[in-house]
Formats: structure tokens, sequence, C-alpha cells
């Protein structure tokens, strides 16, 4: 019985001139990490369980692809946990490896097994694919690819700006004239979750916080009231720092009711510092009090960015400060920071709104017109100078000309190199231009520095 041929849910096949147009963002992004002193590594697709699980708070765990045993392990299956629902103990003995749920985590682990060939402080950049279960939509995928830059060794505040500086020129070199780039601090949310008397609820806070964007300040605070048992008499003050839009405003309030102890005014002094350092680069940043992001790894300044042509598709970046994720693999005092682009989410604006070049749209050059094996003999010559520095394709069957020229036009050629029986026969090769009907002929001993296209 014939299989109908599908993929699975949440991942997609990428065409010629998708695969074109990724790799121009990639460029450019790799182009920046470069010029910032940023090295590449690769790690594996997978990790052990055990590495990843446990890093991302009880949502992002519920994410994780997990990868059963194979062979003699398979019958270590602990059958009698699931009949006593004992969910994680069942995974345990079914699964010891899962697809890697970010590029962070394993940076960690890397850099804890390898601390002793490292030298701090360590920049790193990676662009490789991540897997999460999440449910599917436009932008969100669960086989996607994620571009990262990390520095790890360092608590120095310039690293923050840094991190800014390469969101507003890898936005700028990719043709985006609106994008915002919001930032907040993990200290100084702990702050206020002790000012309103939830700090025996932070990741819950956090987490209801998270979702302002999406269900709105009152819908927010009625869940921090419900879940958590928010007083009334705090409400206002939240309010305030929900509806204001002004940066400077926020922070002068947070300053005033929320610094309490040296760990927040040390994230304020850091966040001003911040702020001070952009307002002389003309870069744009605003402090987004409701900026959360949900991973627990977090422990400073987070950052994210979202185009204001398409909010629909929420942020294309994010990262943030972390402190405590290379201690879980007995590495110690060793600070890390980090940014990550979401490909295929900036892919997708980009497409939507034609900001990719011309040539990236129509990537095939020459396209050689098949008149027989003695022809596409006599001007191989020709074909092996032109690939020294253009994309050439020679058709590879001798068939009608008509097939070969809506070939051409299908697939987006901007020339055709004609040479056929007419053309041996006056010792000059011929150049049509697709997008105009222009021909020009030029000797075949002709230098082909002087080929016109």
């Amino acid at each position: 019985m014939s299989m109908k041929p599908s993929i699975p849910k949440g991942t997609r096949d990428y065409h010629p001139e998708i695969v074109l147009k990724r790799n121009y963002i990639i460029d450019i992004i790799r182009d920046v990490f470069t010029k910032y002193g940023y090295l590449e590594i690769q790690t594996p697709s997978f990790e052990k369980r055990e590495t990843l699980s446990g890093k991302y708070g009880n949502e992002g765990d519920r994410l994780i692809f997990n990868i059963l045993n194979s062979g003699e392990k398979v019958r270590k299956v602990d059958v009698s946990a699931l009949d006593e629902n004992k969910i994680t103990k069942f995974i345990n003995s079914i699964s010891e490896k899962a697809l890697r749920y970010d590029l962070t985590v394993p940076l960690a682990r890397y850099v804890s097994q390898h601390q002793n060939e490292i030298k701090f402080p360590f920049k790193r950049f990676q662009i490789q694919n991540v897997w999460r279960a999440d449910r599917p939509q436009k932008g969100r995928y669960q086989e996607f690819t994620q571009c990262d830059a990390d520095v790890i060794g360092s608590d120095s505040t310039y690293l923050e700006f840094e991190m800014i500086q390469m969101y507003s020129n890898v936005f700028k070199n990719l043709g985006f004239e609106k994008v915002q780039i919001k930032v907040n601090h993990r200290e100084i949310l702990a702050s206020i979750c002790r000012k309103i008397e939830l700090n025996d609820n932070f990741l819950d806070f956090v987490t209801i916080l998270d979702k302002l964007d999406k269900i709105g300040s009152e819908k927010v605070i009625n869940e921090l009231k419900d879940k958590l048992g928010l007083k009334d008499k705090f409400i206002p003050l939240l309010n305030e720092i929900f509806k204001s839009n002004n940066s400077s405003q926020i922070l002068s309030l947070i300053n005033k009711e929320f610094i309490d102890n040296d760990n927040s005014k040390k994230a304020f002094n850091q966040l001003k510092t911040l702020f001070d350092l952009t307002s002389n680069n003309t870069i744009d940043i605003s402090f987004d009090l409701t900026l959360a992001r949900g991973l627990d790894y977090y422990t400073g300044v987070i950052y994210e960015v979202a185009s204001l042509t398409n909010t629909e598709i929420g942020s294309i970046a994010g990262g943030g400060r972390y402190k405590n994720l290379t201690e879980r693999f007995n590495a110690n005092n060793l600070s890390g920071i980090g940014i990550s682009f979401g490909l295929e989410r900036i892919y997708h604006l980009m497409d939507d709104n034609n900001m990719f070049p011309e040539e990236i749209k129509s990537p095939n050059d020459i396209l050689v017109i098949n008149f027989g094996d003695e022809f596409i003999h006599d001007i191989s010559f020709v074909v092996n100078q032109l690939r020294a520095s253009r994309s050439v394709l020679i058709y590879p069957d001798f068939v009608k000309l008509s097939k070969q020229f809506t070939y051409a036009d299908k697939n987006k050629f901007n020339y055709v190199l004609i040479y056929g029986k007419e053309e041996a026969e006056k010792n000059v090769i011929k150049i049509k231009n697709l997008k105009t009907g222009d021909e020009n002929k030029h000797k075949l001993d002709d230098s082909i520095k002087n080929y016109k296209f």
C-alpha cells in the first residue's frame, strides 16, 4: 500500500529559495558576531536528559523531546512506575537522552566540561537547531534554528551594552527600520515581589507577569490575586508601573518604592549604566517591567526584541544574564550573558514585508542552452571562466529550445548563453538578458571581462 508523504507536525521543508534567504540572515548575524570577537562552536543535537532537565522550569521541562532508549536498554523499562502514575520515574527508565531545548544549557555543559582548555572570558556563538514540543504556529515550530552569542566568565556591565549593540547592528544590517529593544532585571523583579509580599512565590509571580502582553494588566492583576493572594493595597502601585510607557518615570518609581537592599541597588545601577551607554550611542531601548522571560536560569539583565511593523509574530530575539548555570555542572564563579536571534520569526517578517534583496529572490544567474554535446564542448572553457565569479548552469539535455527557455523563465534565471550551429559558424557567443530581452554578441575568443551582462 502506498503511503502519502508528509512531515511531522511542527517541522517544515526548506525549498532552495527559502534556504538562500535563511542563509542571507545567518550570514549577517554571523558577520556581526565575528566582528565583536565571538568564536563559533557546535554541540551535539541531543544531550543526556539529566543535563537538560530541571534547567527551564516546569513549563520548559514539559516541552523537551525525550529520545527513547533502544536495544537492550528497552528491557529496563519500569512499567510499574507507569501503573503507579509516577510519570517522571517512568520516563527516566525509558529515556537517557533528549533533543536540546536551547543552546544555552548545552553551552554551560560545554564550558564546564572543557574549562581547563578555555581561556576566559570565553566569547562564543552558535547557530544550530533546537527542538521544543510547543504548539506550532506562524514563526513558531517544534524544530527551529537559534543564533546565539554568549560570554562566560565576566560580570562586566559593558557586556550588557555590547549585546544591545549587536542587536542594533544585526537588525540595521537586515534592513529593519523599527525594532523595540526591551530590558528588565530579574533582581528588580525580585525586589518588587518582596514589596508586594509575594516573595515565596517568585517563579509563579514571574510566570504570570510574563503574560501581560497576551492577556492585559487587568487579567494579570486578577491572576496575582486569585492564585497568589495579592493584597488590594498593592494594586494601584502595580497598575501605575504596568500602564506607564516612559522608561525614566518607571525607573524613578522603582528607585523610590522598590530598592530595598544591596542586590536591588546594584541591579538598579546596572540598568542606569546601560541606559547611559545606549543614550550616548543613539540606540533606542526601553525599560519593560513586565518582561520576565520564563526560563529559570536568568538572574540579571534580561532582553527582548520585537518588530514594531508586525506585533502579531512576537519577540524576534531575547537573552539575558545568568550566574548559576555552570555551577550545576561543577564549574563555579563563571557568570554568563547571552542573546539569541529567532531565525524563523525574522525570516517570516522579512519575507512578509518584502525585505530581501532582489538577488536573493533570483539566485539563478546564467543558463547555458544545450544545442548538443559538440557545442557544449566548444564553449566549456567559457563556462569554466564564468564560474570563477558567477553561477552558471548547463541545461543537461538536448531538447526543444522552448522547453529550455521555459525552464529558464520558471527558475528566474537572469541570462541565457546561446551557442548553436548559427553562432558556431560566426564564431560568436550570444548572451540574452531575460529581464530586458536585450542580446549581446561576443567573439568566442574574446575575454569574458568584455562580456556584457
